[in-house]
């Protein structure tokens, strides 16, 4: 009698709690599903949909692929992140609305794609996407520019790709478009981080001085008795191609003090390499005329 005298008030805690639960998980079923608006105010924009033909474009142009890890910025009800899990990568969104990141989760769940896809409450602008190798947005251009300077900071190779809004003078790699029947949103823009080569390079025969904008750079090759401008600098993430009086040089930023490649004067082709003994600060870039 005395053990079941002490067993019966747990038992009554016990099932008040599960009726409790109970109900409120009733509760939770019975909720009306939340709903967005097209126009809502968020944080920073107002929430308008990509379509999902150009969110599809989206991810084509940035070659996604299983490897990648991609993060949504301002991700809305999540159908990008959604896209890029079914396309076997591993995704997050950025999402500042909290009603919008539970809606996402439960997008996910009805998509199958729970286990590759992660919503987080926050502000875009404090967020740590360090680590992806895929970063897509559908932000106003004034806040494109104000998140370049987190984005260059990236890894070299990092696709940066935008639902039609451009990042003020670095100019895109390569942009991508729908079929024109669709009236607006029909553009995705495509960046590639770039490595940082600003400074002075060392070769075997000369010194490599660069000045960095962006993809795009410029500097002089010296020698003992001549002074040659370059041309034609590019980078494509750590991928780097230039011209010394029509040599053609191409090859890789190797950390951050090596670059290694080839060069190609007329038939012939032979190795190089160089290293950086001057680091300098990035100049104010200029906008850069001709297409990207």
């Amino acid at each position: 009698m005395r053990l079941l005298s002490r067993l019966i008030p747990s038992l009554i805690v016990a099932l008040l709690i599960c009726a409790q639960t109970g109900t409120q998980a009733q509760k939770r079923i019975g909720e009306p599903r939340y709903i967005p608006r097209v126009g809502q105010e968020g944080k920073d924009v107002i929430w308008v949909p990509t379509p999902d033909e150009l969110v599809e474009k989206m991810l084509w142009a940035a070659q996604v692929t299983e490897d990648d890890f991609v993060v949504d910025l301002g991700s809305g009800d999540g159908r990008l992140v959604i896209a890029a899990a079914k396309m076997g990568a591993r995704a997050m969104g950025i999402e500042y609305n909290p009603d919008m990141v539970e809606l996402s989760i439960k997008n996910a769940e009805e998509a199958g794609v729970a286990d590759r896809t992660e919503f987080i409450e926050g502000d875009i602008f404090e967020s740590d996407f360090s680590e992806a190798t895929v970063v897509t947005m559908f932000l106003l251009p004034s806040l494109n520019v104000k998140l370049r300077p987190k984005i260059l900071e990236l890894k070299p190779g990092t696709r940066i790709v935008s639902n039609s809004f451009a990042m003020g003078d670095w100019r895109p790699d390569y942009k991508a478009t729908i079929d024109d029947t669709i009236t607006s949103w029909q553009t995705a823009l495509i960046w590639i981080v770039p490595a940082k080569v600003e400074g002075v390079w060392k070769f075997r025969d000369g010194e490599l001085t660069v000045r960095q904008e962006f993809q795009r750079f410029y500097g002089t090759y010296t020698t003992r008795d001549k002074t040659t401008n370059i041309a034609e600098g590019r980078l494509y993430g750590d991928s780097i191609t230039f011209e010394i009086n029509g040599d053609k040089y191409s090859g890789h930023v190797i950390g951050e003090e090596t670059l290694e490649g080839v060069v190609t004067s007329g038939n012939y082709e032979r190795p190089w390499s160089a290293f950086r003994t001057v680091h300098m600060a990035s100049q104010p870039a200029r906008e850069v005329t001709g297409s990207p």
